[in-house]
C-alpha cells in the first residue's frame, strides 16, 4: 500500500504524548486495538457505547474501517 492508497480516517488520531502514538479514538485514551477487539469478541456497538461513554457510534465504525484498511496490504509470494 502506498500513500494514494491511504484515506482520511477523521476520527483516528496518533500523538506520541497519547498511549504512545498508537492508533486512538479523537485523541482519546481509547486505543482503535481495544474497540476493535471488543467487537471481535462479540460485544455490540451499545455495549462498547455503555463502557466508554465518551465514544459515539461512529468512533466504533471508523475503527473497524480503519482495521480493515489496514489488512488490505496485497501478499506477494516468491
Amino acid at each position: 500500500m502506498d500513500a494514494s492508497d491511504q484515506r482520511n480516517f477523521d476520527r483516528i488520531t496518533f500523538d506520541p504524548q497519547i498511549m504512545g502514538g498508537r492508533a486512538c479514538i479523537r485523541g482519546m485514551r481509547i486505543p482503535v486495538s481495544i474497540i476493535v477487539g471488543q467487537v471481535a469478541h462479540g460485544a455490540t456497538f451499545q455495549e462498547i457505547l455503555r463502557d466508554y461513554p465518551d465514544l459515539e457510534e461512529a468512533d466504533i465504525r471508523e475503527s473497524l474501517e480503519y482495521a480493515a484498511w489496514l489488512t488490505q496490504d496485497e501478499v506477494r509470494m516468491a
